[in-house]
């Protein structure tokens, strides 16, 4: 699909976007939590993939090219947004997604336990905060983490376990009572739209 967009096919982005939108969005949403910046975070990877694909050169599987560009999207909003206070309407929308990620009816009944979570994330350095993402909320192997970060296994590994040890004084309180726990489920992905189909580009 990448060398026929390359080629000049006008839907051939728009079906690779298609294939791979809710993984994409999975990772967008429970890096940023928040999901109108996971929105446009998603917005702006795929816009530079698009503008980008004549540079891939098949070192890595297109699916991980996607990622890495996705990830780098979503930490460049962290460190944008490291400065600035996060809001209470921000972290309650934040909330709602995430719950229903979960597969809860109910957002509010555990919305202690989410906001908690939330904020402990937000104090770790972004490298951890991906790493813990795509391991322990995403699943994904160290060996396929570390290929979508561009880092070797070990620093994934060593990432994971800094995030780790800086998250349980902050959420001890909720280990010891059982409540702190991920259904793996994805939230719909929103539609995004490509530049062929008319978004309007981002530099």
């Amino acid at each position: 699909m990448l060398a026929r967009h390359v080629a000049g096919d006008p839907d051939a982005f728009g079906l690779l976007f298609r294939r791979h939108r809710d993984r994409l969005w999975a990772v967008a949403i429970r890096t940023l939590g928040d999901p109108e910046e996971a929105a446009d975070a998603l917005q702006d990877a795929m816009i530079s993939a698009f503008r980008r694909a004549g540079s891939f050169r098949g070192d890595s599987a297109v699916t991980t090219w996607l990622h890495r560009i996705v990830v780098n999207a979503c930490l460049d909003r962290i460190r944008r947004r490291a400065a600035r206070p996060a809001t209470a309407g921000a972290d309650q929308q934040a909330l709602e997604v995430l719950a229903a990620a979960r597969g809860q009816r109910d957002p509010s009944a555990d919305s202690d336990t989410s906001l908690d979570v939330l904020a402990a994330l937000r104090l770790l350095p972004s490298d951890q905060q991906a790493a813990l993402v795509l391991v322990d909320m995403l699943g994904y192997s160290v060996a396929d983490a570390a290929e979508v970060l561009g880092v070797s296994a070990g620093t994934v590994k060593s990432r994971c376990s800094r995030g780790r040890a800086r998250l349980l004084p902050h959420l001890a309180h909720l280990r010891q009572g059982g409540a702190v726990r991920d259904r793996g489920n994805q939230s719909p992905a929103p539609r995004v739209q490509t530049a062929q189909e008319g978004g309007s580009e981002q530099s």
